[in-house]
């Protein structure tokens, strides 16, 4: 038996928001759509199309998520570090670094962080 993964799930309050911060932050765009009633779920790709980020957003929860202790993340890795750390700088998004490490991580519209790494050459 073998398993894939092939996306994560953040709910978000804001769904306009946090599409643009994931395209313009990390370069992530709509693959598909699902609209219901009461909610819509929009999957984010990148080129690789290898894994998904899927936001979901419910009707009638405005108030923020409660994202416990925040102790998860989902990582990405950089192929030009230094000029995503600049572009994140410039965003006002880096809620953590550790450079002993040599990465960082940002924080989206609902809270949820997400590590950068620079990519292994």
């Amino acid at each position: 038996m073998k398993f894939k993964m092939i996306h994560e799930n953040y709910n978000v309050t804001d769904l306009s928001k946090s599409m643009t911060f994931y395209e313009k932050a990390l370069g992530l765009r709509e693959v598909r759509r699902i609209t219901g009633e009461g909610f819509i779920i929009v999957y984010l790709g990148d080129e690789s199309g290898a894994f998904e980020l899927e936001l979901t957003w419910v009707e009638g929860h405005p108030q923020p998520y409660n994202l416990g202790e925040c102790e998860f993340h989902l990582a990405f890795e950089a192929d030009d570090f230094e000029a995503a750390h600049k572009l994140h700088e410039e965003m006002g998004c880096i809620c953590y670094e550790n450079p002993a490490m040599g990465i960082y991580f940002i924080v989206d519209p609902d809270g949820y962080w997400l590590e950068v790494v620079p990519s292994k050459k």
